[in-house]
């Protein structure tokens, strides 16, 4: 084994850290539940077991790649600093006013989230930018000392410094950190200006406090992580997995830990795109369902939809607009509440609601035996017959079917009148209906025909539910890969290295200053290669080029990918061209006579993307032996039929299972409705088709 070839990948989940260590061409991983107080203990814990699978020392690992749910929860859960924003005097409320969106149009009663920091925690200075980046107002000093005080009697932990326009102009903003830094050493302070250099300051005020508010939290982790695995004797960089699919430094992830905040989903859409590139796929919904979440992600031409905006800790039915706007680079996903643990209640209307409250691992749902007394997911999945209660989690769990039966009579079987195995079947329907009709919408919004389409399901959850949901969407095909319980770790090892720098410029094509857009692309290209070089000093790398665009009077832009001919040798025409080819995929037509305008320019530096073997597709063989039977809950015919349990093993390439079945191994379960047939690829996949001689 060489010194290269020992490569470690942790995701830390709601509810399980999943860890994969990855010695040659070998993968070897294990889950074990995540531990909120100091979540660098599972890290370890599932590292010696998996040293101890691989029969490797842990000073053998050369790189850890590490993505967490940390700086979500932080957010959702509301437990940062102590943080306060620095804004442009008469700016004070917008993190409160929002925009004028409506996410529920028709509610009389409807409540908007409150901002991350209360009003008495966002002080102003005066000054004033224009949005070319023009001095209107110059910084008052004697201001900012009169703030600089304040943040000190105040005793706050972190600021975020949010001018009107620093996009344009950073120079107030740094004045404002200057003095801060002079007299407070120990204050934490992020720039929206660095943190997201962009146009709307509803979002890029969001994005900094956002930044601000979990950067101590964040920095303490990765410092402690550093330090402890030191003494588990790894001596070894480590990188963290940021949202838009990329890995940085952990100096680069302490300074703007808010493009952590869907560092895990990120990693398990790359997976997704890897096996789409060795199936030669080119259309793939990503399906990841864990154990809090479940995260579905379009994917085409082998490569995930991005967006430089999302939104974390939806309230209101996760519906959009009613969450935290945070502008950066992010892999394009939704994202609802069922996973696993998510929690099943009984609404006014007598009807079954599942998520997004989840139990996590602490106390867990109620067939674990820890203190869970609502009814979880995972407690109708073990009640319909998809989980062996005796080897889940590949026996480190015993569930308690009792448990179960007994939560879910009290919280969904009493209240409607129902046996406890209807009480299971509606809690599964229900989560079930829940992610198909996400997928359904997200396609929508995206002009696509998810029939067209071939589900990848990953994730501790998701292979239990993935054949049910093909169903309800008309999907026929369905990969579920090896290791497809720990998919988003194994996702972290098939990144590369990259960084995509932003920033807001306003220019009409009728105003088109090339030697200005070959500069401004060219300092962001330069800026996003620093970043990727402080990984990785020797690599190869490409760059990508993006623009946002619209037509004027437009609220919102479409981003339009450009050739390094295209962004370094600009052109009207061309640039006009590409914008009306991507407009009229989108929306079936272009606009006459309007002017385009360009409002943000992106370049991503990035290390190129895993080469892979293309599979050769196997051909169907003969059926693969059964180790034994169980009564199993088939949706379809509502009912309970006689399921063959298959070990996933066992199953040589080409052998085939057919539905109702389930196939087992240590980190997941499939479920094979009647209407599926599943046969092994060379490559391990468990490629699941519709059988042509039943009906769903």
């Amino acid at each position: 084994m060489t010194q290269t070839s020992c490569r470690l990948g942790v995701d830390i989940g709601g509810t399980f850290t999943d860890v994969v260590l990855e010695v040659a061409d070998q993968l070897f991983s294990t889950k074990v539940l995540t531990t909120y107080k100091a979540p660098e203990d599972a890290i370890v814990e599932g590292l010696h077991q998996v040293c101890k699978k691989a029969g490797v020392s842990t000073s053998a690992i050369t790189q850890i790649i590490h993505g967490t749910t940390l700086a979500t929860n932080a957010l959702i859960e509301r437990r940062g600093a102590k943080t306060v924003l620095v804004t442009t005097q008469g700016f004070r409320d917008v993190i409160e006013m929002r925009t004028e969106s409506r996410f529920e149009q028709y509610d009389l009663n409807l409540e908007l989230p409150d901002p991350l920091l209360q009003r008495q925690s966002r002080l102003t200075v005066k000054e004033r930018m224009n949005a070319s980046g023009e001095v209107l107002i110059a910084l008052d000093r004697q201001d900012v000392q009169r703030v600089v005080e304040q943040i000190e009697s105040a005793g706050y932990e972190s600021v975020a410094i949010g001018l009107l326009h620093s996009y344009a102009n950073p120079e107030h903003e740094r004045i404002v950190r200057d003095e801060i830094a002079k007299r407070l050493p120990d204050v934490m302070i992020s720039l929206s200006s660095e943190v997201s250099p962009q146009m709307r300051e509803y979002e890029r005020f969001n994005t900094v406090v956002a930044n601000a508010y979990i950067k101590p939290l964040m920095k303490s982790y990765l410092g402690r992580l550093e330090g402890r695995l030191l003494t588990e004797g790894v001596n070894c960089p480590i990188f963290l997995m940021h949202s838009g699919g990329g890995i940085i430094s952990i100096d680069s992830a302490a300074e703007f830990p808010v493009r952590l905040v869907e560092s895990g989903p990120a990693g398990g859409a790359v997976f997704a795109a890897n096996i789409a590139a060795r199936y030669g796929l080119d259309k793939v919904l990503s399906f990841d369902m864990g154990g809090t979440t479940a995260k579905i992600c379009l994917i085409k031409n082998q490569t995930p939809k991005t967006s430089r905006v999302f939104e974390v800790a939806r309230t209101y039915r996760f519906k959009k607009g009613s969450g935290m706007p945070i502008s950066i680079p992010v892999i394009d996903m939704v994202e609802i509440g069922a996973g696993g643990g998510s929690l099943a209640t009984v609404d006014a209307m007598r009807q079954i609601r599942v998520g997004p409250e989840s139990a996590g691992s602490e106390p867990g749902p109620a067939c674990y035996g820890r203190g869970g007394e609502r009814p979880a997911v995972t407690d109708a999945d073990l009640l319909l017959g998809k989980l062996d209660a005796g080897n889940f989690a590949g026996g480190s769990i015993a569930l308690d079917p009792a448990q179960s039966a007994a939560a879910l009579t009290r919280v969904i079987g009493e209240p409607l009148n129902m046996d406890e195995q209807s009480a299971a079947f509606g809690l599964a329907e229900v989560v079930d209906e829940n992610m198909a009709n996400a997928a359904r919408v997200h396609a929508v919004e995206n002009g696509e025909d998810l029939a067209d389409y071939t589900m990848i399901a990953f994730g501790g959850a998701a292979p239990l539910h993935a054949g049910r949901l093909c169903e309800k969407l008309g999907i026929d095909r369905l990969l579920v890969p090896p290791g497809a319980g720990v998919g988003s770790a194994i996702g972290f090892l098939r990144a590369p290295f990259s960084f995509e720098a932003n920033r807001s410029v306003y220019m009409r094509l009728s105003d088109f200053d090339p030697q200005l857009i070959t500069n401004l692309l060219t300092e962001l290209q330069d800026e996003a290669t620093g970043f990727v070089r402080s990984c990785d000093a020797t690599a190869n790398i490409e760059s990508q080029f993006k623009v946002y665009m619209r037509y004027s009077g437009q609220g919102w832009e479409i981003p339009v990918e450009l050739t390094q001919a295209q962004a370094m040798s600009p052109d009207a025409h061309a640039f006009q061209h590409r914008f009306e080819e991507d407009y009229a995929a989108l929306f079936g037509r272009t606009v006459e006579g309007m002017d385009i305008e360009i409002t943000v320019w992106a370049v991503n530096a990035t290390t190129p993307v895993q080469q892979v073997d293309r599979v050769n597709v196997q051909a169907i063989g003969d059926e693969a032996s059964v180790a034994e039977r169980r009564s199993m809950f088939d949706p379809a015919k509502g009912q309970s039929v006689d399921a063959a349990v298959v070990i996933r093993d066992n199953i040589n390439t080409g052998q085939t299972v057919q539905g109702p079945a389930a196939i087992t191994e240590d980190e997941t379960t499939i479920i094979l409705p009647s209407s599926r047939l599943a046969m092994r690829q060379p490559d391990g996949c468990i490629d699941v088709s519709m059988n042509r001689g039943s009906q769903s």
